[in-house]
């Protein structure tokens, strides 16, 4: 297929929306879960709304599934199916009786969200690739990217005059726009491009992907990062008002630093066209690997918690560079998989989202008093990752 030289400006502005319903699905809740623990009687120092994160970002090992279903159909019919699914489950979350119920909508949500989002990414590569999928993504990031910096305080603001049910409404009501939106977006998965084989001669190309190394180690080292960025994101509300006592801050805090994040996707975009996504991804992890070292070392010899305003500048540095190298990584991982792009995505989004939110539920179980095991686990993520950017290793 010919590559274009541009994307139209539509196409970015509708993948990022898309994108963004997985952000708008937990950022603008933030804020709610306070009065969410006291609407369920939830003893203030447990873990219990983290999940809610959590449970959402689990709901993403469906996208092996989509990912099958997208390379035989297309990518439209399936991103619809899942902005359905997402709608339907976010109304229904906000009667859930119990919060049990409430985890079992969530990740049935971030079901129709892993339906968006592979579509998504799988649509862009189907117009790209390398260093120029990754300079796409950095721009689709940057948009995306304001949700956090605009999201927590329009939750805050709702519930001044609102409850936190409709602060949990807004998320749904907007993918409605998206769903309606999508009728005017062209395929970009030709019918004569889609696979026809029934699921058991997808198992060769599936065994083809997790064994190609190339591809895994670039999905573990996004997959490592993405852990700690769900268990700061889950943990943030705690962090903030339990842990340093600051809750009217959350907002400024959680938006200054979806700010930075979105500045250094766009900057990525400049620093991959200029030296390519694979150079560029081994310098972010090696500031990120000297960032998080410092974090622990202020943890460990300033006190845990450590003074509020150097924390948070540590923590900003790193969730921005996680962002600016998540382009790099995944465009990286799928570069060579040509027709399997929409399998190899759906491969790459499960171990990301699944496999590192269930690393990050772990981690954010243990910051009760401080935040110390974040700290730790940012810097072994950093190591591993460091370690893997820079291996020539190349398996047969």
């Amino acid at each position: 297929m010919n590559k274009p030289s541009k994307v139209p400006k539509e196409i970015i502005a509708f993948t990022s929306c898309s994108m963004v319903l997985t952000a708008l699905g937990i950022d603008i809740m933030l804020p709610a879960f306070a009065e969410l623990r006291r609407h369920f009687s939830i003893i203030e120092e447990t873990a219990q709304t983290d999940k809610l994160i959590s449970y959402f970002f689990m709901g993403q090992i469906t996208q092996i599934i989509f990912g099958y279903l997208t390379d035989k159909m297309g990518r439209l019919p399936i991103l619809r199916f899942g902005v359905i699914l997402y709608i339907a489950c976010g109304f229904a979350t906000v009667y859930a009786p119990t919060i049990k119920w409430m985890f079992v909508l969530r990740f049935v949500s971030g079901m129709g969200a892993a339906a968006v989002l592979m579509t998504s990414i799988a649509s862009v590569r189907d117009r790209y690739s390398g260093d120029e999928m990754a300079r796409i993504m950095s721009l689709v990031l940057a948009l995306f990217l304001f949700t956090p910096v605009i999201a927590p305080a329009l939750g805050a603001f709702v519930l001044k005059f609102y409850s936190w049910k409709w602060v949990f409404l807004i998320p749904p009501t907007f993918a409605v726009i998206v769903l309606l939106w999508s009728f005017r977006i062209n395929e970009s998965h030709p019918k004569e491009a889609r696979i026809h084989l029934p699921i058991k001669d997808l198992l060769p190309k599936f065994k083809s992907i997790i064994t190609d190394w190339h591809f895994l180690r670039y999905s573990i080292i996004a997959t490592l990062l993405f852990a700690i960025l769900s268990s700061y994101v889950a943990s943030s509300e705690r962090i903030i008002g339990e842990i340093y006592h600051s809750p009217e801050l959350f907002p400024s805090i959680f938006g200054t630093i979806g700010l930075l994040m979105a500045i250094l996707s766009l900057s990525n975009s400049f620093f991959t066209r200029k030296f390519g996504a694979k150079k560029t991804l081994s310098i972010i992890l090696l500031l990120y690997l000297v960032v998080s070292a410092f974090l622990v070392l202020m943890a460990i010899f300033w006190g845990n918690p450590p003074p509020m305003l150097y924390f948070f500048i540590l923590i900003a540095l790193l969730m921005a560079f996680t962002t600016a190298g998540d382009p790099n990584s995944s465009a990286m991982a799928l570069e060579f998989m040509g027709e399997n792009a929409g399998l190899a995505a759906s491969v790459y989004g499960t171990i990301f989202f699944f496999i590192g939110s269930s690393m990050g539920a772990a981690i954010s179980s243990q910051l009760s008093d401080g935040v110390l095991p974040l700290a730790i686990s940012a810097f072994a993520a950093s190591v591993v990752a460091v370690m893997l950017s820079f291996s020539d290793k190349v398996v047969s």
